[in-house]
Protein backbone atom coordinates (compact mmCIF):
# COMPACT_ATOMS: atom_id res chain seq x y z
CA UNK A 1 0.00 0.00 0.00
CA UNK A 2 1.60 3.79 -0.98
CA UNK A 3 1.65 5.82 2.32
CA UNK A 4 1.05 9.27 1.94
CA UNK A 5 2.00 12.28 4.30
CA UNK A 6 -0.96 14.23 4.36
CA UNK A 7 -1.38 17.78 5.79
CA UNK A 8 -4.21 19.20 6.88
CA UNK A 9 -5.27 22.98 7.79
CA UNK A 10 -7.79 25.35 9.33
CA UNK A 11 -6.97 28.92 8.02
CA UNK A 12 -9.38 31.10 10.04
CA UNK A 13 -9.09 35.18 9.55
CA UNK A 14 -6.10 35.20 12.14
CA UNK A 15 -4.70 31.81 12.58
CA UNK A 16 -4.12 28.41 10.72
CA UNK A 17 -4.57 25.07 12.65
CA UNK A 18 -2.94 22.77 11.37
CA UNK A 19 -1.82 18.78 11.91
CA UNK A 20 0.61 16.41 9.56
CA UNK A 21 -0.60 12.91 9.17
CA UNK A 22 1.36 9.69 7.95
CA UNK A 23 -0.53 6.10 7.95
CA UNK A 24 -3.19 6.73 9.98
CA UNK A 25 -0.94 8.83 12.43
CA UNK A 26 -0.58 12.26 13.59
CA UNK A 27 2.93 12.96 13.27
CA UNK A 28 3.03 16.84 14.45
CA UNK A 29 0.31 19.26 15.20
CA UNK A 30 0.08 22.94 16.03
CA UNK A 31 -1.43 26.69 15.19
CA UNK A 32 -0.25 29.58 14.09
CA UNK A 33 -1.87 33.14 15.35
CA UNK A 34 -2.07 36.52 15.25
CA UNK A 35 -1.80 36.11 11.64
CA UNK A 36 -1.83 40.00 10.95
CA UNK A 37 -1.39 41.46 14.15
CA UNK A 38 2.01 42.52 15.86
CA UNK A 39 2.46 39.63 17.79
CA UNK A 40 2.42 37.27 14.63
CA UNK A 41 3.41 36.67 10.76
CA UNK A 42 2.74 39.27 8.40
CA UNK A 43 0.64 36.92 6.21
CA UNK A 44 -1.10 33.91 5.77
CA UNK A 45 1.16 32.94 2.94
CA UNK A 46 4.25 33.18 5.15
CA UNK A 47 2.57 31.85 8.08
CA UNK A 48 1.62 28.57 5.94
CA UNK A 49 5.55 28.90 4.57
CA UNK A 50 6.81 28.80 8.16
CA UNK A 51 4.67 25.79 9.24
CA UNK A 52 5.70 23.82 6.35
CA UNK A 53 9.64 24.76 6.77
CA UNK A 54 9.00 23.74 10.60
CA UNK A 55 7.97 20.58 9.12
CA UNK A 56 11.25 20.31 7.57
CA UNK A 57 13.66 21.49 9.84
CA UNK A 58 11.96 19.28 12.61
CA UNK A 59 12.64 16.37 10.23
CA UNK A 60 8.83 15.35 10.21
CA UNK A 61 9.65 15.78 6.69
CA UNK A 62 12.68 15.66 4.28
CA UNK A 63 10.75 18.07 1.26
CA UNK A 64 7.96 20.02 1.04
CA UNK A 65 7.13 17.96 -1.97
CA UNK A 66 6.46 15.24 -0.05
CA UNK A 67 2.86 16.30 0.86
CA UNK A 68 0.40 15.24 -2.01
CA UNK A 69 -2.65 15.64 -0.06
CA UNK A 70 -4.00 18.58 1.79
CA UNK A 71 -7.16 18.80 3.77
CA UNK A 72 -8.72 22.13 4.06
CA UNK A 73 -11.98 22.96 6.32
CA UNK A 74 -14.31 25.18 4.80
CA UNK A 75 -16.95 26.67 6.84
CA UNK A 76 -19.62 26.89 4.10
CA UNK A 77 -20.65 24.90 1.49
CA UNK A 78 -24.29 26.54 0.62
CA UNK A 79 -26.56 24.24 -0.62
CA UNK A 80 -23.89 23.55 -3.68
CA UNK A 81 -21.22 21.43 -1.54
CA UNK A 82 -23.05 18.27 0.49
CA UNK A 83 -20.02 16.39 0.33
CA UNK A 84 -16.42 17.18 0.57
CA UNK A 85 -14.48 17.70 -2.92
CA UNK A 86 -11.36 17.85 -4.67
CA UNK A 87 -10.98 20.95 -5.61
CA UNK A 88 -9.90 21.86 -9.26
CA UNK A 89 -10.67 25.67 -11.06
CA UNK A 90 -14.67 25.47 -11.55
CA UNK A 91 -15.73 24.30 -7.60
CA UNK A 92 -13.36 26.87 -6.21
CA UNK A 93 -14.97 29.71 -8.29
CA UNK A 94 -18.34 28.21 -6.58
CA UNK A 95 -16.80 28.31 -3.23
CA UNK A 96 -15.69 31.89 -3.51
CA UNK A 97 -19.66 32.68 -5.10
CA UNK A 98 -21.22 31.70 -2.03
CA UNK A 99 -18.94 32.91 0.56
CA UNK A 100 -21.27 35.94 1.20
CA UNK A 101 -23.15 33.54 3.24
CA UNK A 102 -19.72 33.38 5.44
CA UNK A 103 -18.09 36.59 4.59
CA UNK A 104 -15.67 36.22 7.89
CA UNK A 105 -14.85 32.48 7.52
CA UNK A 106 -14.83 31.52 3.75
CA UNK A 107 -11.88 34.08 2.39
CA UNK A 108 -9.60 33.21 5.15
CA UNK A 109 -10.04 29.39 3.96
CA UNK A 110 -10.10 29.83 0.26
CA UNK A 111 -6.75 32.07 1.53
CA UNK A 112 -5.07 29.06 2.72
CA UNK A 113 -6.29 26.66 -0.42
CA UNK A 114 -4.92 29.25 -3.01
CA UNK A 115 -1.64 29.45 -1.22
CA UNK A 116 -1.11 25.73 -0.67
CA UNK A 117 -1.67 25.90 -4.77
CA UNK A 118 1.03 28.15 -5.29
CA UNK A 119 3.58 26.57 -3.06
CA UNK A 120 2.66 23.02 -3.55
CA UNK A 121 1.43 22.90 -7.20
CA UNK A 122 1.52 19.59 -7.60
CA UNK A 123 -0.43 18.36 -4.54
CA UNK A 124 -4.24 17.82 -4.26
CA UNK A 125 -6.13 20.13 -2.04
CA UNK A 126 -9.30 17.98 -0.90
CA UNK A 127 -12.24 21.09 0.93
CA UNK A 128 -14.36 19.32 3.50
CA UNK A 129 -16.95 21.66 4.73
CA UNK A 130 -18.52 22.17 8.34
CA UNK A 131 -22.03 22.51 6.52
CA UNK A 132 -22.03 19.08 5.24
CA UNK A 133 -22.91 17.02 8.28
CA UNK A 134 -26.31 18.71 7.68
CA UNK A 135 -26.85 18.56 4.49
CA UNK A 136 -29.50 15.85 5.52
CA UNK A 137 -31.61 18.13 7.72
CA UNK A 138 -35.51 18.01 7.04
CA UNK A 139 -36.54 20.71 5.66
CA UNK A 140 -38.99 21.38 8.19
CA UNK A 141 -35.88 22.25 9.99
CA UNK A 142 -33.68 24.61 7.79
CA UNK A 143 -36.50 26.68 6.55
CA UNK A 144 -37.31 29.63 8.33
CA UNK A 145 -40.91 31.15 8.39
CA UNK A 146 -40.39 33.90 6.40
CA UNK A 147 -41.70 34.27 2.77
CA UNK A 148 -40.58 31.40 0.56
CA UNK A 149 -38.90 33.45 -1.97
CA UNK A 150 -36.27 34.30 0.60
CA UNK A 151 -35.56 30.65 0.19
CA UNK A 152 -36.00 30.67 -3.46
CA UNK A 153 -33.54 33.86 -4.39
CA UNK A 154 -31.55 33.97 -1.44
CA UNK A 155 -30.88 30.54 -0.28
CA UNK A 156 -32.16 31.89 3.38
CA UNK A 157 -32.13 28.94 5.64
CA UNK A 158 -30.69 27.11 8.78
CA UNK A 159 -27.35 25.98 7.31
CA UNK A 160 -25.52 24.83 10.84
CA UNK A 161 -21.95 24.88 11.69
CA UNK A 162 -19.08 23.11 13.52
CA UNK A 163 -20.58 20.07 11.67
CA UNK A 164 -16.91 18.68 11.51
CA UNK A 165 -16.41 18.51 15.61
CA UNK A 166 -19.95 17.06 16.12
CA UNK A 167 -19.94 14.52 13.73
CA UNK A 168 -16.62 13.58 15.12
CA UNK A 169 -17.85 13.30 18.72
CA UNK A 170 -21.11 11.16 17.53
CA UNK A 171 -18.33 8.72 16.05
CA UNK A 172 -16.28 8.64 18.82
CA UNK A 173 -18.98 8.47 21.12
CA UNK A 174 -20.80 5.19 19.67
CA UNK A 175 -16.98 3.86 19.30
CA UNK A 176 -16.93 4.59 23.40
CA UNK A 177 -20.11 3.01 24.18
CA UNK A 178 -19.65 0.10 21.44
CA UNK A 179 -22.63 0.72 20.22
CA UNK A 180 -25.41 2.40 17.83
CA UNK A 181 -27.03 5.91 19.50
CA UNK A 182 -30.25 5.95 18.40
CA UNK A 183 -31.63 9.27 20.11
CA UNK A 184 -27.90 11.34 20.68
CA UNK A 185 -26.99 15.16 21.35
CA UNK A 186 -24.29 16.38 20.83
CA UNK A 187 -23.15 19.78 22.63
CA UNK A 188 -19.54 21.97 21.79
CA UNK A 189 -19.78 24.40 24.20
CA UNK A 190 -16.68 27.36 23.46
CA UNK A 191 -16.00 30.35 22.41
CA UNK A 192 -18.64 29.80 19.70
CA UNK A 193 -21.39 27.36 21.23
CA UNK A 194 -23.90 24.52 19.80
CA UNK A 195 -25.76 21.77 20.31
CA UNK A 196 -26.98 19.20 17.50
CA UNK A 197 -29.47 16.34 17.76
CA UNK A 198 -28.89 13.29 15.85
CA UNK A 199 -31.46 10.83 15.47
CA UNK A 200 -29.93 7.40 13.93
CA UNK A 201 -26.74 8.85 13.15
CA UNK A 202 -28.19 11.51 11.11
CA UNK A 203 -29.23 15.19 12.55
CA UNK A 204 -32.48 16.52 12.89
CA UNK A 205 -31.88 20.02 14.39
CA UNK A 206 -28.61 22.28 15.26
CA UNK A 207 -28.52 25.47 17.07
CA UNK A 208 -26.65 27.84 14.44
CA UNK A 209 -28.94 28.64 11.40
CA UNK A 210 -28.06 31.05 8.54
CA UNK A 211 -24.92 32.23 10.56
CA UNK A 212 -23.21 31.46 13.87
CA UNK A 213 -24.88 34.10 15.55
CA UNK A 214 -28.31 31.76 16.05
CA UNK A 215 -28.80 29.42 18.61
CA UNK A 216 -26.61 29.88 22.33
CA UNK A 217 -25.43 32.54 24.25
CA UNK A 218 -21.34 32.53 23.07
CA UNK A 219 -18.06 34.52 24.76
CA UNK A 220 -19.53 37.48 22.04
CA UNK A 221 -22.49 36.42 20.03
CA UNK A 222 -25.92 37.25 21.58
CA UNK A 223 -27.47 33.99 19.92
CA UNK A 224 -31.44 33.91 20.07
CA UNK A 225 -32.92 37.23 20.63
CA UNK A 226 -36.11 38.88 19.97
CA UNK A 227 -35.56 39.98 15.97
CA UNK A 228 -37.22 43.11 16.29
CA UNK A 229 -34.67 44.25 18.51
CA UNK A 230 -31.97 45.35 15.37
CA UNK A 231 -34.97 46.96 13.96
CA UNK A 232 -35.63 48.85 16.76
CA UNK A 233 -32.25 50.21 17.50
CA UNK A 234 -32.30 51.17 13.59
CA UNK A 235 -35.67 53.30 13.65
CA UNK A 236 -35.06 54.75 17.43
CA UNK A 237 -31.31 55.29 17.19
CA UNK A 238 -30.25 55.49 13.90
CA UNK A 239 -27.57 52.13 14.02
CA UNK A 240 -26.04 50.79 10.84
CA UNK A 241 -26.01 47.24 9.77
CA UNK A 242 -22.23 47.30 10.01
CA UNK A 243 -22.97 48.61 13.77
CA UNK A 244 -25.29 45.78 14.44
CA UNK A 245 -23.24 43.44 13.41
CA UNK A 246 -20.63 44.26 15.46
CA UNK A 247 -22.67 44.57 18.26
CA UNK A 248 -24.29 41.25 17.80
CA UNK A 249 -21.21 39.40 17.16
CA UNK A 250 -18.10 40.98 18.80
CA UNK A 251 -19.96 42.72 21.91
CA UNK A 252 -22.69 40.86 23.02
CA UNK A 253 -22.64 37.25 25.07
CA UNK A 254 -20.50 37.02 28.23
CA UNK A 255 -18.43 40.01 27.04
CA UNK A 256 -21.83 42.23 26.72
CA UNK A 257 -23.07 40.82 30.18
CA UNK A 258 -20.25 41.26 32.45
CA UNK A 259 -17.18 42.75 30.72
CA UNK A 260 -15.47 38.77 30.46
CA UNK A 261 -14.66 36.96 27.33
CA UNK A 262 -13.13 33.74 28.94
CA UNK A 263 -14.96 31.63 30.51
CA UNK A 264 -12.90 29.96 32.53
CA UNK A 265 -12.45 33.86 34.50
CA UNK A 266 -16.37 33.85 34.69
CA UNK A 267 -16.05 30.38 36.77
CA UNK A 268 -13.41 31.62 39.23
CA UNK A 269 -15.44 35.02 39.74
CA UNK A 270 -17.92 35.58 42.09
CA UNK A 271 -19.28 39.63 41.40
CA UNK A 272 -23.31 39.87 40.67
CA UNK A 273 -22.50 40.08 36.81
CA UNK A 274 -20.11 36.85 36.43
CA UNK A 275 -22.89 35.15 38.25
CA UNK A 276 -25.79 36.25 36.12
CA UNK A 277 -23.31 35.66 32.96
CA UNK A 278 -22.97 32.37 34.17
CA UNK A 279 -26.62 31.53 34.74
CA UNK A 280 -28.17 32.79 31.44
CA UNK A 281 -25.51 30.92 29.60
CA UNK A 282 -26.33 27.80 31.92
CA UNK A 283 -30.63 28.59 31.04
CA UNK A 284 -29.79 28.49 27.37
CA UNK A 285 -27.75 25.10 27.30
CA UNK A 286 -30.82 24.01 29.15
CA UNK A 287 -32.51 25.36 26.97
CA UNK A 288 -31.61 23.49 23.55
CA UNK A 289 -30.72 20.38 25.02
CA UNK A 290 -34.34 20.23 26.61
CA UNK A 291 -36.05 21.13 23.02
CA UNK A 292 -34.15 18.61 21.11
CA UNK A 293 -34.96 15.98 23.79
CA UNK A 294 -38.87 16.50 22.80
CA UNK A 295 -37.79 16.36 18.92
CA UNK A 296 -36.00 13.19 19.32
CA UNK A 297 -38.41 11.89 21.86
CA UNK A 298 -35.92 11.04 24.37
CA UNK A 299 -32.09 10.55 24.69
CA UNK A 300 -29.96 7.96 25.02
CA UNK A 301 -26.81 9.64 25.27
CA UNK A 302 -25.25 14.22 25.40
CA UNK A 303 -21.84 14.47 24.47
CA UNK A 304 -20.11 17.56 25.95
CA UNK A 305 -16.88 18.64 23.70
CA UNK A 306 -14.87 21.57 23.12
CA UNK A 307 -13.13 24.23 25.71
CA UNK A 308 -16.06 24.48 27.97
CA UNK A 309 -17.84 21.12 27.34
CA UNK A 310 -14.89 19.61 27.92
CA UNK A 311 -13.21 21.69 30.64
CA UNK A 312 -15.60 22.37 32.87
CA UNK A 313 -16.74 19.62 35.31
CA UNK A 314 -19.21 22.08 37.13
CA UNK A 315 -20.94 23.33 34.37
CA UNK A 316 -21.78 19.69 32.85
CA UNK A 317 -22.65 18.84 36.47
CA UNK A 318 -25.23 21.83 36.77
CA UNK A 319 -26.74 21.57 33.04
CA UNK A 320 -27.40 17.89 33.85
CA UNK A 321 -28.62 18.44 37.08
CA UNK A 322 -32.04 19.94 35.54
CA UNK A 323 -32.63 16.06 33.51
CA UNK A 324 -32.52 14.06 36.58
CA UNK A 325 -35.92 13.42 36.14
CA UNK A 326 -34.79 11.25 32.91
CA UNK A 327 -32.87 9.52 35.18
CA UNK A 328 -29.75 11.04 34.48
CA UNK A 329 -26.99 10.09 36.82
CA UNK A 330 -23.46 12.23 37.17
CA UNK A 331 -20.77 10.22 38.79
CA UNK A 332 -19.05 13.16 40.27
CA UNK A 333 -15.89 11.77 40.28
CA UNK A 334 -15.50 10.54 36.69
CA UNK A 335 -16.75 13.98 36.26
CA UNK A 336 -14.14 15.63 38.05
CA UNK A 337 -11.66 13.67 36.75
CA UNK A 338 -12.32 14.05 33.29
CA UNK A 339 -13.21 10.69 32.67
CA UNK A 340 -14.58 9.94 28.98
CA UNK A 341 -18.11 8.44 30.64
CA UNK A 342 -19.03 10.60 33.29
CA UNK A 343 -22.67 9.24 34.04
CA UNK A 344 -22.82 5.89 36.65
CA UNK A 345 -23.27 2.81 35.54
CA UNK A 346 -27.50 3.21 36.53
CA UNK A 347 -27.58 6.13 34.52
CA UNK A 348 -30.52 6.00 32.02
CA UNK A 349 -28.85 8.33 29.83
CA UNK A 350 -25.25 8.00 29.37
CA UNK A 351 -23.28 11.42 29.63
CA UNK A 352 -19.51 11.71 27.75
CA UNK A 353 -17.08 14.34 28.23
CA UNK A 354 -14.72 13.52 24.93
CA UNK A 355 -12.40 16.20 23.36
CA UNK A 356 -12.94 16.82 19.53
CA UNK A 357 -10.45 16.46 16.84
CA UNK A 358 -11.29 19.05 13.87
CA UNK A 359 -8.60 17.79 12.48
CA UNK A 360 -8.76 13.97 12.24
CA UNK A 361 -11.96 14.08 11.17
CA UNK A 362 -10.81 16.16 8.33
CA UNK A 363 -8.07 14.07 7.68
CA UNK A 364 -10.52 10.38 7.47
CA UNK A 365 -12.82 12.56 5.48
CA UNK A 366 -10.13 12.85 3.08
CA UNK A 367 -9.09 9.23 3.12
CA UNK A 368 -12.50 8.28 2.58
CA UNK A 369 -13.32 10.85 -0.83
CA UNK A 370 -9.70 9.88 -2.38
CA UNK A 371 -10.42 6.23 -0.78
CA UNK A 372 -7.53 5.75 0.60
CA UNK A 373 -7.35 2.81 2.80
Amino acid sequence: MQTYFILILNSGSSSVKYALFKDKKCLFRGIKENIGLKTGEKNHEIAIKKILNRLVNDKFIKDISEIKIIGHRVVHGGEFFKKSIVINKNNLKKIKEISYLAPLHNPPNILGIEICQKILPKAKNVAVFDTEFYSSLPKSAYLYALPYEFYQKYKIRRYGFHGISHKYVASLAEEILGKKINRLITCHLGAGSSITAIKNGKPIDTSMGFTPLEGLVMESRCGNIDPSIPLFLISKFNYTASQLDDILNKQSGYLGICGVKDFREILKMKNEKTKLCYQIYLRSVVKHIGSYIGLLEGVDAIVFTAGIGEGSAKFRKEVMDSFKYLGVQIDNNKNNQQEKIISTSNSKVKILALQTDEELMIYQETLKLLRIS
